[in-house]
């Protein structure tokens, strides 16, 4: 579209938690907006990377043999077949970098159906 996109008025534009949003598309790959507080599930993608980028709070990643914070303006890519669990003790905004068929429960997808993904 050749458009900047504004990260601050997309974040602005909603307040659920846990509910990705897709904000641009390349090369097969979604990236996408989501704020989270709270403690996610243990799961992993058997096919794809992911990237966490926090915008602003604090995420922690637990992985089964150690954990990570990350701070605003950090992050960090989790390799596919990695166990991993996303983290807020408040409200955290973070970018996804990730291919577009990623399910965000990966491989525990049958127990948390996924949501559709909403465009901003």
């Amino acid at each position: 579209m050749n458009e900047a996109i504004n990260i601050a008025a997309k974040l602005a534009s909603f307040d659920d938690l846990w509910h990705q949003r897709l904000i641009a598309e390349l090369n097969g790959q979604h990236v996408k907006l989501v704020k989270l507080q709270g403690t996610f599930v243990w799961h992993h993608h058997d096919d794809e990377d992911e990237l966490f980028m926090v915008i602003s709070g604090r995420l922690l990643m637990e992985f089964r043999d150690h954990q990570v914070w990350l701070e605003p303006g950090e992050l960090i890519v989790v390799p596919r077949g990695v166990e991993h669990r996303p983290h807020a003790d408040e409200v955290t905004s973070i970018m996804l970098f990730e291919p577009a068929a990623t399910v965000a429960t990966g491989n525990v997808a049958d127990e948390h159906p996924p949501e559709p993904i909403e465009r901003i």
